[in-house]
């Protein structure tokens, strides 16, 4: 068995509404909301945290927002400048030695398992595993970054620190804003008891509509739960099984960039039936509009993949000159190509979806975000 890892998740809080605070004081303290104008047609992209007490989201239709929020600061995004700020943060990570899996312009991945072989205490914590101790000794490093960030970048951060990706991810999101959560092995199960199940990495609709439907609402609730969950979830059962024990093998992978983007679902028995396939469909769609979301991408093309009970696999994809990021794009691009190609003329035994040819998004293109 390898050595213990220590993972860090970096999440920048309310990125480009405190980045618009820093450069203008005089919107310190009020409600920022970076989006579309409340009587446009579009949605939040980001809100600062005194806007998030009323209510207001990422994603949010901006007009709801305006209800919700009428003192509401609305401000066009400015992507541009975003990036600009993020690359001047991740040279900062960067100086930390870690592995670095930047997931989008304000959240990265950091594997800081070398970085604290080479800095961290020699001797191991009384009490504590192996394991545990090197957790432990990566917690002043984790102050040490966001220390500098603040410092240098007048901005805040919140880092997870973990043994693997899917703990570290939560913990950077229990304790917003300026947080530091460690999850150690010894707590993890405990710790991830009363999560929802929808907070799990690969839980879409569909598998937490199955799972309620189980009376699985909460992470306890895997655990605790002693059916078959390949039977109730297919393959990623198994898998869920892993997530709900706090396991995660998930490597920090640096990005070499981003070729596609893509969703598969196996059915426990093949179908034919075209609404539970739309069903399907449409929660890839939102899985893969969310994805691009998350890293400031547009696509323009759609591909779908389909796989009958003989094991016969077919791929047919379509390219348009417009921007692709909205899920209802996606999902009517995808169902086109289906009713086009006859790709449902006998039982699916898998649907998969994905969208390619990637390029960043520009500042005109983020009111497309989720088809709102």
């Amino acid at each position: 068995m390898g050595r213990s890892r220590v993972i860090f998740h970096l999440d920048m809080d309310a990125f480009y509404a405190s980045v618009e605070q820093r450069d203008d004081p005089e919107l310190k303290g009020r409600p920022v909301i970076v989006g579309s104008p409340p009587n446009q047609r579009g949605v939040v992209c980001a809100a600062s945290y005194e806007a998030r007490k009323f209510g207001v989201r990422s994603a949010l239709p901006s007009a709801t927002a305006g209800r919700l929020c009428p003192q509401g600061v609305f401000l066009r995004p400015a992507m541009d400048k975003y990036r600009a700020e993020s690359r001047q943060i991740m040279k900062i990570v960067a100086e930390t030695g870690a592995v670095i899996e930047q997931m989008s312009v304000d959240e990265a991945y950091l594997d800081m398992t070398a970085v604290v072989d080479r800095t961290g205490l020699r001797s191991p914590l009384r009490g504590a595993t192996e394991a545990d101790t090197r957790l432990f000794q990566a917690v002043p490093l984790a102050k040490a970054l966001q220390a500098r960030i603040r410092e240098e970048r007048d901005l805040t951060t919140s880092i997870g620190i973990a043994s693997n990706k899917l703990l570290a991810k939560l913990g950077s999101d229990y304790n917003k804003p300026n947080g530091l959560t460690l999850i150690t092995e010894r707590d993890k199960e405990q710790f991830l008891r009363p999560i929802p199940v929808r907070d799990i990495y690969g839980v879409g609709k569909v598998t937490e509509q199955s799972l309620k439907e189980a009376g699985l609402k909460t992470v306890g609730d895997v655990q605790d739960y002693r059916g078959n969950l390949r039977s109730l979830l297919g393959s990623f059962g198994v898998a869920l099984a892993h997530y709900a024990r706090g396991e995660d093998d998930r490597p920090v992978e640096t990005d070499e960039g981003v070729k596609s983007i893509s969703a598969e679902h196996t059915f426990l028995k093949d179908t034919g039936d075209k609404r539970v396939i739309a069903r399907i469909l449409k929660d890839q769609a939102k899985e893969i509009s969310e994805r691009l979301d998350r890293k400031d991408l547009i696509a323009h093309t759609v591909q779908v993949k389909v796989r009958y009970s003989d094991f016969t696999t077919l791929t047919r994809q379509v390219t348009t000159e417009d921007a692709v990021i909205a899920a209802g794009v996606i999902f009517r691009l995808a169902a086109h190509l289906l009713k086009k190609e006859n790709l449902v003329s006998q039982p699916l035994r898998l649907i998969g979806l994905g969208v390619s040819s990637l390029r960043e998004r520009t500042n005109e293109q983020m009111g497309l975000a989720l088809g709102v």
